[in-house]
């Protein structure tokens, strides 16, 4: 009986051992353990936290290293609007040389933000897109995207309709935007369901960081708050930037503005901060409200000083 109670007894507390062991308490990680990649991250979190956007798509990135510091529901496609303005002019660089003459076909809109261009004009190529970009006229994108069509129809045999057109949404293709096409070079609403352009928030950064990285000089002139430019013909125009938060952007590289009924107010740019350089895209926000969405999102950069955290768009 003494036997049996004491090998009862030694079973009991080797169980006990066994479970208890396979219970012991995990060592709990304290903050300065974290890595530096998880400081970083919530160094990027921290800065924006305050953040409050009217845009219905936003995100900010590194465009060198593709790290994300910010989004908003960044893979929502969206109207584009005049956003379309960038990869026009990226593919009639393709084939129009800066010096290159065009000659206006028609007289284009006036408007406060830039001078008319008069039918029979001649201007250099460089001008014309400069024209176009900081003053958003729909009347030099469509004629650049005219004055392009034919040489772009024989380097890509295989474009359709529009060949303008055509390379641009190949561009897209080319670049990974998934969410992303064209309808037309202008970005204008196709009708009142129906915008000229969409794309996505991330579609959009990628495009900026790769017109930055492969074509600066076509948009340096989107960084001044006026232009003025003489054709060939002896005319001159002036161009007064569409977006109002250029002041408040220091570092800024380049920019473009965006706005229809479809789209709401849309805005992206690329600017330097802490020894690097971010795009920063709102898109669907209203005519006001882009430029303080865009204001709050590179002073929330400037304010890290660190890396992103390694989310690429």
């Amino acid at each position: 009986m003494k036997a049996a109670l004491i090998a009862l007894f030694l079973f009991a507390f080797g169980v006990g051992l066994v479970f208890s062991m396979a219970y012991v308490e995990k060592p709990v990680h304290q903050p300065q353990a974290l890595s530096a990649a998880a400081e970083e991250s919530l160094q990027g979190q921290s800065a924006f936290t305050d953040v409050s956007l009217l845009s219905q798509g936003a995100i900010v990135a590194d465009i060198d290293t593709g790290a994300v510091l910010y989004k908003k529901n960044a893979d929502t496609q969206l109207p584009l609007a005049s956003l379309t303005k960038v990869p026009l002019v990226l593919v009639v660089s393709e084939v129009l040389q800066p010096d290159s003459i065009i000659t206006i076909g028609h007289d284009t809109s006036y408007n406060s933000k830039a001078s008319q261009l008069l039918a029979g004009e001649e201007w250099r190529t460089s001008d014309l897109i400069s024209y176009t970009l900081v003053a958003s006229s729909n009347d030099g994108a469509q004629t650049l995207a005219d004055a392009a069509a034919e040489p772009l129809q024989a380097k890509y045999p295989q474009a359709q309709n529009s060949s303008t057109l055509w390379r641009m949404n190949d561009l897209a293709k080319s670049l990974g935007l998934t969410s992303t096409y064209f309808l037309n070079p202008t970005g204008l609403d196709v009708s009142s369901t129906q915008s000229g352009a969409y794309g996505s928030a991330r579609d959009v950064a990628k495009l900026f960081a790769y017109a930055a990285k492969t074509a600066p000089d076509l948009f340096v002139k989107t960084a001044t708050s006026s232009i003025k430019i003489t054709a060939i013909t002896g005319q001159t125009a002036r161009a007064e930037n569409t977006d109002e938060a250029l002041d408040a952007i220091p570092g800024m590289i380049m920019g473009k503005t965006g706005l229809t009924d479809l789209a709401g107010g849309n805005l992206a740019v690329v600017f330097a901060a802490n020894g690097k350089r971010y795009v920063a895209v709102a898109l669907g926000s209203t005519e006001e409200g882009r430029f303080t969405d865009i204001q709050q999102l590179t002073a929330a950069t400037r304010s890290i000083g660190a890396e992103a955290p390694a989310e690429t768009p």
